[in-house]
């Protein structure tokens, strides 16, 4: 009976789940390549992002259980809320988000390389086996870096000097002695230093232009206009190219430069390129009833942008004070990671969830929010950056032209960008509530032992590392995260420093992307994407017209064995 009030919880976090995996494929389904697609990278990007899915959801999940354990009318424990009870509880929790943890970081180390090395290994005459053989072979290197990466975390010591701050209980619990243990906190925070620095790149800038794109969209129902300029283009291109021809059959005797035959060549390619651009604009055209919805839809589209601008302005304020608090009231500072054990600076994100959980369940549809925000934030990034080192762009992320090597890539850096959203959240942005969800503590005392504080409501505060660790329950991803840092400083400070790069990046986005309109796809890319089209349906027809000849050949060839066979059958039996 005492799981009961926890049990509204589960079951909407298996709803969730059901809902992940159908968002996973028509995620998937979305992106891949319309004719360069493979169905073990699909199958494999779809067990990914599940997995991904759910680790974005159980922080909601997380935070929900532990705040239910708490009463915040009386400042005590609820009455099913038992220590055995919470224990187990935290321990469901825990094996969960190891679980998790484990899949995502098996996926990411080790089955994703193999479906790449597997695809690249594809060729007309190598069969299954050469292909896995071969994928084995490349992943051999990765199977070693993790099995270096364990024995590292499990053998590397940890922070034991704190200078007498470690007195707390929380932190003093969160000093590990299990070597297995210590050797998955090690690994977590090598893969979320590579998530952080991802995590910099592409959700820093997409959280800054999913907002302004939605405002500065252009409506879909100028496809009209712009079926019109494609029409005008094509008309002008016909002319020159007219006008080129005539000049070889003047009658003058004239014959084409080199110059006008490559200039012939290349107006003619444009001129196909036009072409089935305009017949695409008029496939698009013909589903109006879409473009008007979309038009009618444009208010609250605009009205949406400028909702998820002002949440994107109160992240960024929210996340500086936060940093300014840490570097300013931090105990420990750099040797633990800059964890803080109470918030000195008024942070506006924190307040709004904690005054929300009072409420609920409006708190958990905040945070999911705000954690789908982030998400789909890091989705824009990489659809606006694409897969690149530096200057040199390797894949494009882009609805039905993404190639399998490019899912593949971006499912990695989604695995790796939710790890740093899970240290951002309850270490960054909302620090008290990630830690410990709305819940409230009855600081009046008798004899030592807490008491009802239902007639006494201005002992209730809100609680912190420093609260009674008897009422207080904090969540199991920040005791998590914050055992990484305090066990492995570096991490926690490349992390935590990280940060500012975020939110300088951010600002910068976002100020360019108001002065200029973000366009992740660009007239050059929309002119290959036709030129491409251009290709498969040329490919296609020539596959057609070389099966149709193989066909004859084959039949031509069958009947002149069977004429030569009857020949030779005659002649034996004239001897």
């Amino acid at each position: 009976m005492a799981v009961l009030p926890t049990a509204p919880i589960w079951v909407s976090a298996a709803v969730v789940l059901v809902l992940v995996i159908l968002v996973s494929a028509i995620f998937v389904n979305t992106y891949r390549h319309r004719y360069d697609r493979d169905t073990f990278v699909s199958v494999v990007c779809v067990l990914t992002l599940t997995s991904l899915f759910a680790t974005v959801c159980l922080l909601p999940v997380d935070i929900a259980l532990v705040s239910s354990t708490t009463s915040n009318k009386t400042g005590l424990k609820k009455e099913w809320a038992t220590e055995e009870v919470v224990a187990h509880m935290l321990l469901q929790l825990k094996i969960v988000y190891y679980l998790l943890y484990s899949l995502n970081a098996f996926m990411c180390l080790l089955v994703i390389p193999f479906a790449y090395f597997l695809y690249e290994e594809q060729d007309d005459e190598s069969t299954l086996k050469d292909r896995i053989r071969g994928a084995l072979k490349y992943c051999i290197g990765l199977i070693v870096f993790v099995f270096i990466l364990f024995l590292v975390g499990f053998f590397v010591p940890v922070a034991k000097e704190m200078n007498g701050h470690i007195d707390l209980d929380y932190f003093r619990r969160l000093l590990v002695e299990n070597h297995g243990e210590r050797a998955l906190t090690f690994i977590t925070g090598v893969l979320l230093t590579l998530g952080t620095i991802l995590y910099v790149i592409y959700t820093a800038p997409g959280f800054a232009l999913l907002p302004v794109s939605m405002i500065k969209s252009v409506p879909t129902v100028s496809t009209a206009a712009t079926a019109s300029n494609t029409q005008q283009e094509l008309l002008e291109i016909q002319e020159e190219i007219r006008i080129i021809e005539a000049r070889a059959t003047g009658g003058n005797g004239r014959r084409l430069t080199d110059k006008d035959r490559r200039s012939l060549e290349l107006l003619q390619r444009r001129e196909r390129t036009l072409l089935r651009k305009q017949r695409l604009e008029n496939e698009a055209m013909q589903s109006s009833w879409w473009l008007r919805l979309t038009a009618a839809l444009r208010p609250f589209t605009i009205l949406f942008g400028l909702i998820l601008l002002l949440v994107a302005m109160g992240v960024w304020v929210s996340m500086l004070l936060t940093a300014i608090d840490k570097i300013k009231n931090s105990h420990c500072g750099r040797r633990c990671g800059f964890i803080l054990p109470h918030a000195e600076i008024f942070n506006p994100a924190n307040a709004i969830l904690v005054a929300a959980s009072r409420l609920f369940p409006l708190d958990y549809v905040l945070i999911i929010f705000l954690v789908l925000d982030l998400f789909i934030s890091t989705i824009v990034g990489l659809a606006f950056v694409g897969i690149r080192f530096l200057w040199i762009t390797f894949f494009r992320v882009r609805k039905g032209r993404t190639r399998p090597q490019g899912l593949l890539f971006s499912t990695v850096v989604l695995t790796l960008t939710v790890l740093a959203i899970n240290y951002a959240l309850p270490m960054i942005i909302a620090p008290q509530y990630g830690h410990f969800g709305g819940q409230k503590y009855c600081s009046r005392t008798v004899q030592g032992h807490p008491v009802d504080c239902t007639h006494h409501p201005e002992f209730l505060l809100s609680c912190t590392e420093e609260s009674d660790t008897g009422i207080c329950t904090p969540t199991v991803v920040s005791t998590f995260i914050n055992r990484v840092t305090l066990n492995f400083p570096f991490f926690g400070i490349f992390s935590f420093w990280a940060q500012f790069a975020f939110l300088g990046i951010f600002i910068v986005t976002a100020i360019t992307s108001l002065v200029r309109t973000p366009r992740p796809l660009s007239k050059d890319d929309d002119d290959e994407f036709a030129e491409e089209e251009e290709e498969e349906s040329l490919l296609g027809s020539s596959r057609r017209r070389v099966g149709a000849a193989w066909e004859d050949f084959a039949s031509s060839g069958a009947a002149n064995t069977a004429v030569g066979s009857r020949s030779q059958s005659y002649g034996s039996n004239d001897v």
